[in-house]
């Protein structure tokens, strides 16, 4: 999994790609975001999968903040990135949520 940030110099703006990896995706034919940044909507923002059979979306965030996510793969196995910033405890059991840090 990899997390890429470009900050855009004219607003207070970063495009932020997410990419899960064909391997993590494990034969998930379906993956999306969840977070902070959609109100934790399982179905709103999905990856699109590439030609390798990886999954990405890139999103425009606020900077100044943090954001806690989790990957839904195929609408109900959810899995955290390796390359988060941090992670925090997600207020359910001992599971924690992954956090980018802008």
């Amino acid at each position: 999994m990899s997390i890429k940030k470009q900050f855009l110099k004219t607003k207070p703006v970063c495009k932020v790609s997410f990419k899960v990896a064909k391997e993590l995706a494990n034969g998930a034919s379906k993956v999306n975001i969840a977070g902070d940044f959609n109100n934790w909507n399982k179905t709103s923002d999905e990856l699109n999968m590439l030609k390798d059979g990886s999954f990405s979306i890139t999103l425009d965030l606020e900077t100044g903040r943090e954001y806690q996510f989790r990957y839904i793969l195929d609408g109900s196995y959810w899995i955290n990135d390796e390359a988060a910033d941090k992670y925090c405890s997600s207020g359910f059991g001992d599971s924690q949520n992954s956090v980018v840090v802008l």
